[in-house]
């Protein structure tokens, strides 16, 4: 469904300017979840920032079932609505001013295809219920709502247009562990139950053995190792990725 073919970005200008992300490609197949995971720095979120089109890189390919992927504003909006994405910090991610209910309208605004064809209230009330949210919360400000909230609603505007990939971008990783536990099982589910393919981002093999089909690690903008999430986490072939997964178990040990 969505391949990334020797993508190369820079940052900077002249002198100053640095590589982030140097000849990487992967995959991401129909129902299936990616965990590309790397520490501050690698380069793991300038690729999800190019998938979904925020970033233009120098170089390579990107392409949704064939179609190449080109800047927001420049990809048709069936591929702007079939890849959508999924922020770390969910209350920055929403207008603190805008209630739920306005928040997922100005989404089937922007995407009217994807809206309700009968009662939208109806189908408002549905969509947060998919999240685990009562349909009460509609009519709250984004402002009034917790983290865990936020990112339930993130998730439900990303939904409402009826995507086919989500980019979750260290989207659980400004939560509390308990919260975090909580959303990885959303989305678990959600992805299930629609069908969905994830790209998911995170620096914590920890939480990404927890949702992930495949893993791919990345190093200072190189993809080092790429697999199976069961092959990777039991016998890992690269130094960077065990130094990753040590910290995982000394984390856990200490929780």
């Amino acid at each position: 469904m969505l391949e990334v073919r020797d993508l190369d970005v820079s940052f900077g200008r002249a002198r100053r300017r640095f590589k982030a992300v140097d000849g990487v490609s992967l995959t991401v197949g129909p129902d299936e979840t990616l965990g590309l995971v790397g520490e501050s720095g690698s380069g793991k979120t300038t690729v999800a920032r190019v998938v979904v089109g925020l970033v233009k890189p120098d170089s390579g390919d990107v392409l949704f079932d064939g179609k190449p992927l080109g800047p927001v504003g420049r990809r048709p909006a069936s591929l702007q609505r079939a890849v959508q994405m999924v922020f770390q910090d969910p209350r920055s991610s929403l207008n603190p001013r805008m209630t739920v209910s306005a928040v997922i309208d100005e989404a089937w605004r922007t995407h009217p295809e994807s809206a309700p064809t009968g009662d939208r209230t109806a189908g408002l009330h549905q969509l947060l219920d998919d999240v685990g949210l009562d349909a009460t919360v509609a009519r709250h400000r984004a402002g009034e709502l917790s983290g865990g909230q936020c990112q339930r609603v993130s998730i439900a505007r990303a939904l409402a247009v009826k995507p086919r990939l989500l980019v979750c971008d260290e989207a659980v990783s400004a939560l509390d562990v308990s919260v975090q536990s909580q959303i990885l099982r959303l989305l678990v589910d959600l992805q299930q139950r629609h069908h969905l393919s994830m790209l998911f981002i995170s620096h914590d093999l920890g939480v990404v053995h927890q949702i992930a089909d495949r893993i791919a690690v990345m190093r200072r903008g190189v993809l080092v190792e790429e697999g199976v999430a069961t092959d990777v986490l039991s016998d890992p072939q690269h130094e960077y990725t065990r130094s990753l997964l040590d910290a995982a178990l000394e984390l856990t040990k200490e929780s």
